[in-house]
């Protein structure tokens, strides 16, 4: 019985860090998505531009630019607002849920 909780409980804490890393993951997915639609990218040029910004790491930031996790979050949820191509009552909802989430 030991053993299965132990087990149990090791399992549970692999599956909470790698949450972390795909919520990430999906938000980079997001940034690149609207920014290939901003460019209005097709075929083989947007499959091309998606790999090299999946797979680009970010510039460190200069302490200016780096923004607070409000602002970060601010940016991530109007880019993934605009890949869904939300407006009015609608937008307004998306952005407000998508501010509160942690």
């Amino acid at each position: 019985m030991k053993l299965v909780f132990t087990a149990l409980s090791l399992s549970l804490a692999l599956i909470a860090g790698g949450a972390s890393a795909a919520t990430d993951q999906q938000n980079k997915m997001g940034t690149c998505n609207a920014e290939a639609k901003t460019k209005d990218l097709k075929g083989d040029e947007r499959k091309k531009f998606m790999s090299e910004c999946l797979s680009a790491k970010p510039p460190a930031p200069a302490a200016s630019e780096a923004g607070t996790p409000q602002q970060n979050k601010m940016k991530t949820c109007n880019a993934d607002a605009k890949t869904k191509d939300l407006k009015g009552d609608e937008r307004k909802k998306f952005m407000s849920e998508c501010l509160k989430a942690k």
